[in-house]
């Protein structure tokens, strides 16, 4: 197989699991789910007239508690 030539960056585990369950919960695929947010928010940081600040911050991550059943 090919490799591509992309660059495909590799995401921290707990971004992976919560994306991963929040797409099970909406049932549509991760891969959708991660372009819609990672499209929302670069169109966020671009937007000069956002209140949101023109840079990315990162901010520590708290992962979803998995559901009580």
């Amino acid at each position: 197989m090919a490799r591509s030539r992309h660059y495909s960056p590799q995401l921290d585990r707990p971004l992976i699991t919560a994306l991963y369950h929040a797409a099970k919960a909406r049932r549509i695929p991760m891969t959708r789910l991660a372009s819609s947010l990672v499209r929302e928010g670069l169109e966020r940081i671009a937007d000069p007239t956002s209140s949101e600040t023109a840079f990315v911050r990162e901010e520590p991550f708290t992962p979803p508690q998995p559901a009580q059943k």
